[in-house]
């Protein structure tokens, strides 16, 4: 242990503690980890990995595979950044949360291994999940890759089955300017003479480079397995199988949005390159479909009038919400809360929104990378946009504002940053918890 560390004695001292340890927030490489992962014993694990990258959707991704093995009987460990209101949301066992305790004495190992070497809060936390998740002895871990796929800490661990959610365009600052570039660094989870499963339908021509360049076994969507549906169910298919392997008569993911199918399908494709592992049946496929939804991705909530949550934070995923919301019929006016970090690209993300939000309530981000309420204004011009809109502080008081105007059969949508949806979270904490597989509140 290094002599300046004090260890801290509660979660809350230790994330603050870990935040401070390296000079950047972000700084992609595996060398450092890698480094503490050996003298932690970590390298070889004596369970299975599902890793998960991806634009979007992989949070969705994660949840759905998470659902359907917990429903089949296994100890299944997840882990997923970032979290809404509690750390705790990270690390999951069985679906449920891990504790402070345990999350501190992985923390506390951590520290123990790292000596000298400088670990991102990101890096840190990886290395304290997986040495809980080994802990806790799970007989499957699904992890999902916090930043591009190539040089994020979770990529120190080979996967078994590597996913690829979907590919746009953001963190363009470290991944590359184009869908190119980024599918490239995403396929950086692929592994040699394993699979690799793309649920995106019109991928980066690098996802299939990338595979073929190292001897990555690759099922695309389209071209190796597909879906339909009708006004009620849907049915999956995997046509590199051969005749009868398919899924018939599924119901819609409880997750809202047509390009949730994509994410199943994905999810089914990868427990079908599980199978001789891990046996799902198609009554704990139908479960965990059901049973899988992540607060803030298009979660609803109750009462009037209408409100919805979405973390939209690019312009692929503005564009999902978008199309959402147009299905979502309603007889009143959209009032949108809107507030984003300023280094992704604001104007874009107003633009897929311009046509269906009646009224703006633009909020400043508090947090060092969060855009002021004014840049958001200037954005929503540059995004062709007229109409006024009202500047707030914070989230919350612009969403109530927003509860002000809105009449019964109006609806709120926030959406954004995390930072903007936690936000609406903690302020209304009898809602905590509504929505979610076994998201536990505070």
């Amino acid at each position: 242990m290094t002599e300046h560390f004090r260890i801290p004695d509660s979660l809350p001292g230790w994330l603050t503690r870990i935040e401070t340890l390296h000079p950047r927030e972000i700084d992609l490489g595996l060398d450092r980890a890698q480094e503490v992962s050996a003298r932690m014993g970590l390298e070889h694990l004596h369970f299975p990995v599902v890793t998960v990258a991806g634009t979007n959707g992989k949070g969705s991704t994660v949840a759905m595979l998470e659902a359907i093995l917990h429903e089949a009987g296994y100890r299944v460990g997840a882990y997923t950044s970032p979290h809404l209101l509690r750390y705790n949301e990270r690390v999951r066992v069985g679906g449920v949360p891990a504790d402070d305790a345990e999350l501190c004495v992985a923390f506390e190992r951590v520290e123990r291994q790292r000596g000298h070497t400088s670990l991102t809060y990101f890096e840190f936390g990886t290395l304290a999940a997986v040495e809980l998740l080994r802990a806790r002895q799970v007989d499957i871990a699904v992890l999902e890759v916090g930043l591009g796929g190539r040089l994020d800490a979770v990529n120190l661990w080979d996967a078994d089955v590597a996913v690829i959610s979907s590919i746009g365009i953001d963190h363009t600052d470290w991944l590359g300017p184009d869908r190119e570039s980024i599918g490239r660094e995403k396929a950086g989870i692929f592994r040699r003479g394993r699979p690799a499963v793309c649920g995106d339908p019109e991928p980066p021509a690098t996802i299939a480079g990338q595979a073929a360049s190292i001897g990555a076994d690759l099922w695309a969507i389209g071209r190796d397995f597909t879906f339909d549906r009708d006004a009620a169910s849907w049915t999956w298919r995997c046509l590199r199988c051969g005749p009868g392997h398919m899924r018939a008569a599924l119901p819609f993911p409880a997750m809202r949005g047509a390009y949730q199918l994509c994410n199943a399908s994905g999810a089914l494709m990868a427990l079908e390159l599980l199978a001789p592992r891990f046996t799902v049946s198609q009554a704990q496929v139908r479960a965990g479909l059901q049973q899988a939804i992540l607060p803030g991705r298009f979660q609803t909530l109750p009462g009037t009038p209408l409100r919805v949550l979405d973390v939209a934070h690019n312009p692929q995923a503005a564009h999902a919400l978008a199309s959402t919301l147009s299905e979502q019929k309603i007889s009143g006016r959209t009032l949108a809360v809107a507030g984003l970090l300023k280094d992704k690209a604001i104007s874009e993300v107003l633009a897929e929104l311009k046509g269906i939000v009646d009224a703006w309530y633009l909020t400043t981000l508090s947090t060092p990378r969060g855009a002021s309420a004014e840049q958001m204004q200037m954005a929503l011009a540059a995004a062709g946009v007229a109409t006024a809109a009202g500047l707030f502080p914070d989230p919350v008081a612009a969403y109530a504002q927003a509860l002000h105007d809105a009449g019964p059969a109006d609806r709120i949508v926030v959406f954004g940053s995390f930072h903007t949806v936690s936000a609406i979270l903690r302020a209304v904490p009898s809602l905590h918890g509504t929505n979610g597989f076994r998201w536990e509140a505070p």
